[in-house]
């Protein structure tokens, strides 16, 4: 039978919208108290710039745009899968011929990023179909390549669990709790399934070992990577290998005191993922361990009553389950596959608008569920970050919950929320830390460079535009 929010899968979008402006209880003076103080988070991030991030930084002077933007958008796609030298040195001198190349300013991946594609777009030019281009074409190559991988290693914290836990020391002395993800789009064969598995399971081991962490960091699992046939067709067959597997790992991370977070999938396989993550918080010999959760995805239209079930299934399965809210990194891939499918409406709302009021009607029942869940809330927006905080104060006070952001953004924005500096108290900030190889690291960093640099991300417009833009207001849009 399926669960109740399965209803609200392709579910008219006006209707959606109703139902969470009912929901949200917004009125202006939430609405003015929340747009005072994310202006103040707003001008403090561009009073201090030295605090962003370098891929903030890279954002700011190369939007997706631009012509640099979209070069580089279209180079970290296509480079590694281009089989020959010559259709990649084609591409290479076509895409370095647009814009202009900045190699000034005091962030480092700027400055190499801009040295190399100048180099490369110069150097490609003098020498056209000629002895020297062929002496010089690998050195170009391999230079571009390292360009499109200095920027994608500002969103990876190492390329494995040792790495990544040496290199975050900085962060955890500074309060901040860490997240690991293995990177990796999910499993295409058996062989995949297991090495994943093998990688969670080592995350869990060492990172339970670690006496220096100051605070237990924790794990995000894909259930895609856990079985290569991870899909509703084929639910029988992979269903009872996937919640072993899981299972598995939430003893490895209990008995570690660690947490561990199920991640996102397509939103046709999330009636699927609900199935499995419910039988493994439902296992008595988990009881006691708060630390098993899932994130869910506010651009999904079933999101709001989908924290109803998970409720639910705290109740019944009588522990308290972590829920990481986010508002979605797979718009685009969302309306392309319901478009193919020739289905009557979409799985996610259209408007972003509308994602950002279905997170904040959800943060809102989050917080006032915090006895049996604890919401750990994804976001970079200041206006999300000052509505959580202005909703806590009315639904249990400042505390029961967390904020989280990507590893390289948002620096500026949560040391202010951690230090409690202009905002009602401190709360805790963890940060999802991605792990992985520069091959696995690429489809992860064209969604991060897609959400954040997109003309409607809160980092476009805190860095490019007025405030009106960075400080837009869903409930009255």
């Amino acid at each position: 039978m399926p669960p109740p929010f399965a209803t609200d899968h392709l579910s008219d979008e006006a209707i959606c919208v109703a139902t969470l402006l009912s929901a949200l209880k917004w009125d202006n003076d939430r609405r003015l108290r929340i747009a005072l103080q994310a202006e103040r988070f707003v001008q403090h991030i561009r009073d201090h710039k030295g605090g962003l991030g370098e891929i903030e930084t890279f954002l700011e002077h190369y939007p997706l745009g631009s012509p640099e933007g979209l070069a580089l958008m279209t180079l970290a796609e296509a480079l590694l899968r281009i089989p020959d030298a010559a259709t990649a040195d084609a591409l290479i001198a076509e895409k370095l011929a647009a814009g202009t190349w900045k190699t000034g300013g005091t962030s480092g991946v700027m400055k190499l990023a801009g040295i190399g594609v100048n180099l490369a777009r110069k150097t490609l030019g003098s020498f056209p179909d000629s002895a020297e281009r062929s002496l010089i074409r690998p050195l170009i190559h391999k230079g571009a390549e390292e360009a499109i991988r200095r920027i994608g290693r500002q969103f990876v914290v190492g390329e494995n669990i040792a790495d990544a836990l040496s290199a975050a020391k900085k962060l955890e002395h500074q309060g901040y709790r860490m997240s690991y993800d293995m990177l990796g789009e999910g499993a295409r064969t058996a062989a995949d399934a297991n090495r994943y598995f093998e990688r969670y399971a080592a995350a869990a081991d060492i990172i339970g070992k670690a006496e220096s962490l100051r605070q237990k960091s924790g794990v995000s699992v894909k259930l895609s990577a856990l079985h290569p046939r991870y899909s509703w067709t084929q639910k029988d067959r992979c269903v009872p290998d996937i919640i072993d597997r899981l299972s598995q790992l939430c003893r490895m991370a209990a008995e570690s005191n660690i947490s561990l977070t199920v991640d996102a999938e397509e939103a046709d396989r999330l009636e699927i993922s609900w199935e499995i993550i419910s039988a493994v918080a439902r296992l008595p010999d988990l009881r006691g361990w708060n630390g098993f959760g899932l994130a869910i995805q506010a651009y999904d239209k079933r999101c709001f009553r989908l924290i109803d079930a998970i409720d639910d299934l705290a109740v019944e399965a009588g522990r308290k389950i972590q829920v990481r809210l986010v508002k979605g990194a797979d718009w685009d891939t969302e309306i392309k596959r319901a478009q193919v499918a020739g289905l009557p409406d979409y799985p996610v709302f259209t408007r972003k608008a509308n994602t950002d009021l279905s997170y904040l009607a959800s943060a809102r029942k989050l917080l006032a569920l915090r006895e049996r869940i604890y919401p750990m809330f994804g976001t970079h927006n200041a206006h999300t970050v000052a509505a959580v905080l202005d909703m806590a104060a009315d639904t249990g006070g400042i505390g029961g919950f967390e904020f989280q952001r990507l590893y390289g953004m948002g620096g500026a924005l949560y040391d202010m929320v951690m230090a409690g500096h202009q905002v009602p108290a401190s709360v805790p900030v963890s940060i999802y830390a991605p792990i992985g190889s520069h091959e696995d690291l690429l489809p992860y960093l064209i969604r991060r460079m897609l959400e954040n640099g997109a003309n409607t991300s809160f980092v476009y417009h805190v860095l490019s535009a007025g405030h009106d833009a960075a400080l837009k207001d869903p409930a009255k849009d």
